[in-house]
C-alpha cells in the first residue's frame, strides 16, 4: 500500500468534508442574520470545555473551532482512506464491514447530536436535523471523491458483498 496515496486521499476527502459542513453551516447562517454564529459557538463550547473562557472575541472562537473541525475530518478521512486502499488492494470484505459500520456509525452519530441538542438547548442553526444534514453532505462529498479515486471499488464492493471476496484485481467479479 503505498502510504503516499492514502495520506492525499485523507488530506484531500477531509479536507472536502470539513469544508462541505463549514459552507453548509455558513448558509444556515447566513439565511439567519447570524454569519460565522455556528463556529463561533463551537469554538466558545471547546475552549470552555479545555478551560475556563477569557475575553476571547468571536474570531478566535471561529479559529479555534475550524483547526479542530478539520483535523477531525482529517483523521476521519484517514480511517476511511485506509479502509478504501486496504479493501480495494487486499481485503474487499473489509469494504463491506465499513459500509455496515458507517451507517451504524451515521445512525449513532443522528442520535447523539439530538440528545445533545436537546439537553443543550440549541436550536435552529444547532439543531440536529441541521447536523445530520450536514453530516450527511460530508459523507456523500467524501465518499463521492473516495469512489472517483479508485474507480475498482464499486466491483470489490459487490465481490465482498456476494462473499467473492477473492476476485482479482483486474477481472471484473463472477455472477
Amino acid at each position: 500500500m503505498d502510504r503516499r496515496s492514502v495520506l492525499r486521499d485523507a488530506v484531500v476527502a477531509g479536507v472536502i468534508g470539513a469544508t462541505s459542513v463549514a459552507l453548509w453551516f455558513l448558509v444556515l447562517d447566513l439565511i439567519a442574520g447570524q454569519p460565522f454564529e455556528t463556529p463561533a459557538a463551537l469554538g466558545r463550547s471547546l475552549i470552555g470545555v479545555l478551560g475556563p473562557a477569557g475575553s476571547e472575541g468571536m474570531a478566535v472562537h471561529v479559529i479555534v473551532y475550524t483547526l479542530f473541525h478539520y483535523a477531525a475530518f482529517f483523521v476521519v478521512a484517514l480511517v476511511a482512506s485506509l479502509i478504501v486502499h486496504l479493501g480495494e488492494e487486499r481485503q474487499p470484505g473489509l469494504l463491506a464491514g465499513a459500509m455496515i459500520l458507517f451507517v451504524a456509525f451515521e445512525i449513532g452519530f443522528t442520535v447523539l447530536a439530538s440528545i445533545l441538542t436537546y439537553y443543550s438547548g440549541f436550536q435552529g442553526n444547532h439543531s440536529w436535523v441541521a447536523v445530520a444534514v450536514g453530516n450527511l453532505i460530508a459523507a456523500l462529498a467524501m465518499g463521492v471523491y473516495l469512489w472517483r479515486r479508485h474507480p475498482a471499488l464499486g466491483r470489490r464492493l459487490s465481490a465482498a458483498l456476494q462473499g467473492e471476496d477473492d476476485v482479482p484485481m483486474g477481472r471484473p467479479a463472477r455472477r
